[in-house]
C-alpha cells in the first residue's frame, strides 16, 4: 500500500470516473487503474463498482475512503508542519472565495499578498459557500472568505469588516422616488435575484418583507449568476436588485443616482476569513487577514456594527 494509491481511490471517490481521476492526478489512466487494482487486491476489497455508472462506491470501499481522508491529510499536516517552522512564509496555500466576492476583494490584495509573499504559492478557487464547508472540513483548501457566520463547530471565523446592502433601482421605479427605503416596501416580485446556492441570494430573500402584489415582474422568472447581469436587467427592464457596498462603488456616476440606501438598521452582509480550527498554516493565516484588512476601503474598515443588521442565511438552504 503506498501513499500514491490512496490518492488515486480518493480522486475516483470524488471525481466517479478512472480517466478524469487520473488526469487530476496526471498519470495515465491504465497507471492508475493498475494502481488500484493491486491495492484492491493487497486489501481483499473491491472499493469501486465499476459497472455502475457513474463509478460507484461500494460499502467497504467507503471505509477505506474514509481513513485514507484521514492518511492523506496528516500527510499534509507533516509538510504544513515544517513549513510553519520556517521563518519565512513558505508553502502552497489554497484559498477558496465566493462568487460574490470575488471580482471586488480579491483583486485589492492579491498583487500585494503575492509581492510581499513571493514564496507562498496562493492558489485561489471560486466555489458557493456550502461547497466551501465541505473543503475546509476535507482538507481540500486551507482557508476561506465567506459571509458568515457560519455557525459551524470546526470552523473558525475572523471577522474582516462589515459590508451595507443599497437598492439599485430603475428610474420608473415607484421606490425610486425615496430618499431612503424601509426593508418591508420591499415587494420580491419586483427584485432580481441571484441563483440558487448562493449566500447573497439567501441574504436578499431575507431582507425581503416577502410581500407580493401585482408587479412588471410577476410573469418572468429569471435568475443570475452575477451582479453585472441584475444590474442590466434593471437599466433595461423595471425592478430592482439589491448590491453590496462594493459592487455600488463599481458603478457609474449615472447608475450611481440609481442607488438608494436603506433605513437604519441597515442590513449588511458579515465578511470574514474562515479556517479549519486545527489549521496548522496559522502564520500564512495571519499574514493573509493583515493584508487584507490593509487593503479594503477605508469605510469599510471603519464600519462598526452598531446600527446594523447583520443578514444571515442557511447554509445549504
Amino acid at each position: 500500500m503506498t501513499l500514491t494509491q490512496l490518492e488515486y481511490i480518493l480522486a475516483v471517490d470524488q471525481l466517479k470516473h478512472f480517466g478524469k481521476a487520473a488526469e487530476s492526478c496526471f498519470v495515465t489512466q491504465p497507471t492508475l487503474s493498475m494502481q488500484i487494482q493491486k491495492l484492491e487486491d493487497e486489501l481483499q476489497v473491491t472499493i469501486f463498482d465499476r459497472s455502475k455508472s457513474p463509478i460507484q462506491t461500494t460499502v467497504e470501499g467507503k471505509a477505506i475512503i474514509d481513513q485514507s481522508q484521514i492518511i492523506i491529510k496528516e500527510k499534509k499536516r507533516l509538510f504544513s508542519i515544517l513549513d510553519e517552522s520556517k521563518e519565512e512564509l513558505t508553502g502552497e496555500f489554497k484559498l477558496a472565495v465566493i462568487p460574490t466576492l470575488t471580482p471586488f476583494l480579491v483583486p485589492l490584495f492579491i498583487q500585494h499578498f503575492v509581492k510581499k509573499y513571493p514564496k507562498v504559492n496562493l492558489m485561489l478557487e471560486e466555489a458557493k459557500t456550502e461547497d466551501i464547508i465541505e473543503m475546509l472540513k476535507k482538507d481540500e483548501v486551507d482557508a476561506a472568505l465567506l459571509a458568515t457566520p457560519l455557525e459551524e463547530k470546526h470552523i473558525e471565523e475572523r471577522v474582516l469588516y462589515y459590508e451595507p446592502f443599497y437598492l439599485f433601482v430603475h428610474a420608473k421605479h415607484p421606490l425610486a422616488n425615496k430618499v431612503k427605503v424601509k426593508e418591508e416596501e420591499l415587494d420580491i416580485n419586483d427584485i432580481w435575484l441571484l441563483n440558487k446556492g448562493n449566500c447573497f441570494r439567501e441574504q436578499v430573500l431575507n431582507i425581503c418583507a416577502q410581500k407580493r402584489g401585482n408587479s412588471t415582474n410577476e410573469h418572468i422568472n429569471f435568475e443570475s449568476g452575477n451582479f453585472e447581469t441584475l444590474k442590466n436587467m434593471v437599466l433595461k427592464g423595471f425592478g430592482y436588485t439589491i448590491l453590496p457596498h462594493m459592487a455600488v462603488q463599481d458603478l457609474s456616476k449615472a447608475q450611481k443616482k440609481l442607488v438608494r440606501p436603506f433605513k437604519a438598521p441597515i442590513p449588511t452582509r458579515e465578511i470574514s476569513l474562515v479556517f479549519s480550527k486545527d489549521c496548522l498554516k496559522r502564520k500564512i493565516v495571519d499574514a493573509l487577514e493583515e493584508e487584507i484588512l490593509g487593503d479594503i476601503p477605508d469605510e469599510l474598515r471603519d464600519i462598526q456594527k452598531k446600527n446594523l443588521q447583520v443578514i444571515e442565511f442557511s447554509v445549504g438552504h
